[in-house]
């Protein structure tokens, strides 16, 4: 009888311990599902990688006052004698970011464009004044440098690998107010046709940009930097950085770091010049998908596509053997190759595929 008795408890047992992992695991569970959720992402860790790297930029340069007419007339001046005061400061801000443990910090141009004075305020409270190493107008870019002890870099991702979606923060001094961070998603790569600089390629996101955020961080959830913070497009079609609203606009990082380097090595950006100008045309690539090329709608006289037989209306298919189904970014892959490097270029012609050579040259600075 005893072991008749053993042999039904333990099944219950065992039946009791299934119910109570059943009730815990497929009942219990969602009543605690809303504590779950409540923890929700934070980007404290990335926030807190990035920000030494992002620094506070004021500048100030002297500007001519608008003289008063009525200063004019001989008898004021024989009273109030020379005109002082004929000029007054003009204030500005913006952001930028670390790139060197040497002190290169990359901005807008626009932010210190003509300015007489730069001042550098990094995270942890320590200023020190900037020297302009350099500039670039065509990209928006300058590279500053400061003296001090114990800085550090941003650390660099791929731009290229940035895809829409993905999350992005924002990290600069909008309206003075200091290190501040705002988020966002990627909402377009490879942005062009803006008329706003010669080479653009801008990341598109709806993390706030402000008046400050100008030369600051755009870094993902691993706290790498992405892109620097350049302006907000706005329905008139104009730059502008005092409302957030509009569409903001991300230099990428790649760029950027093209740009510093040859700033740094050489006082400005050397780019490669074929002496060609092209239009895009839209192409029904495989699988019906749409690709673009390259059309040749002028040469420039004795330029390098000129000395290489290239013609108007050839149409470029590849270049150094790459398949050319993006316009914009080949002619920014051109833009970076180097002069006196040689290159293959294969062109379609009524007569079939032809393969020239070229060699690079530097592109005028007009």
């Amino acid at each position: 009888m005893k072991e008749y008795l053993q042999s039904l408890l333990w099944p219950a047992i065992a039946g009791v311990l299934g119910a109570f992992i059943v009730l815990d695991q497929w009942v219990l569970s969602p009543v605690n599902q809303p504590e779950k959720a409540a923890a929700t992402a934070s980007y404290h860790e990335a926030v807190a990688r990035a920000t030494p790297s992002v620094v506070n930029i004021y500048t100030a340069k002297l500007v001519n006052r608008r003289r008063n007419s009525a200063l004019n007339d001989p008898l004021l001046r024989r009273f109030l004698g020379p005109t002082a005061g004929r000029q007054r400061i003009e204030r500005s801000l913006g952001s930028g970011v670390i790139l060197s443990k040497a002190g290169h910090i990359i901005t807008n141009n626009h932010v210190i464009a003509d300015a007489d004075a730069i001042q550098v305020l990094l995270h942890d409270g320590r200023s020190a004044s900037a020297l302009v190493v350099g500039s670039d107008p065509a990209t928006d870019l300058a590279v500053l440098k400061i003296d001090l002890p114990g800085l550090y870099p941003a650390t660099l991702a791929n731009s290229d690998d940035a895809r829409v979606g993905d999350v992005v923060l924002a990290i600069g001094n909008p309206y003075g107010f200091g290190h501040s961070v705002s988020q966002g998603i990627i909402s377009g790569v490879g942005r062009s046709g803006l008329q706003l600089s010669d080479y653009e390629d801008y990341i598109q996101t709806d993390a706030s940009i402000y008046l400050g955020n100008s030369g600051g961080a755009l870094i993902d959830t691993d706290g790498k930097l992405v892109g620097i913070n350049t302006l907000i497009y706005t329905a008139g079609g104009e730059a502008a950085g005092t409302s957030g609203i509009g569409i903001n606009l991300a230099t990428p990082v790649n760029l950027a770091q093209f740009v510093m380097g040859d700033l740094i090595d050489y006082g400005t950006v050397v780019r490669g010049w074929l002496g060609v100008s092209v239009e895009l045309l839209q192409m029904n690539g495989a699988e019906g998908q749409s690709d673009q090329a390259l059309v040749v709608s002028g040469i420039a006289e004795g330029g390098p596509a000129a000395r290489a037989g290239l013609e108007a209306g050839d149409i470029i298919a590849a270049i150094n053997g790459s398949r050319v189904n993006d316009g914009r970014l080949t002619m920014h892959q051109i833009a970076r190759l180097r002069p006196g490097e040689q290159i293959t270029i294969d062109v379609s012609r009524d007569d079939g595929l032809v393969q020239l050579t070229a060699i690079v040259g530097t592109r005028p600075t007009s």
